[in-house]
């Protein structure tokens, strides 16, 4: 994976208790352990917009849309086989 050298500006309270991650071997430094904390959150961000955005759907006129999409559907369904023994054909 490509990486790029940045430079970010952080709370000194943060940084004492980063330093003191790296002091305990918990990270061998300063840059793992920030790679490793964001590759952590942001799958963590991207999940909480998606439960945000369902929370602003309006649940009965979902499942509405979804009755009437399988209604529709439906039709076009093959037949249902019933399969009365689990013996291999």
């Amino acid at each position: 994976m490509a990486k790029t050298k940045i430079t970010i500006t952080i709370d000194i309270g943060i940084l004492k208790k980063l330093d003191a991650l790296v002091h305990r071997k918990v990270f061998h430094n300063r840059n793992q352990a920030i790679q490793e904390v964001l590759e952590e959150k942001l799958p963590q961000m991207r999940e909480n917009r998606l439960a945000r955005e369902c929370n602003k759907l309006d649940a009965k006129f979902e499942k509405t849309l979804a009755e009437v999409g399988i209604l529709l559907e439906s039709s076009e369904w093959p037949e249902y086989l019933e399969v009365k023994s689990c013996e291999p054909i």
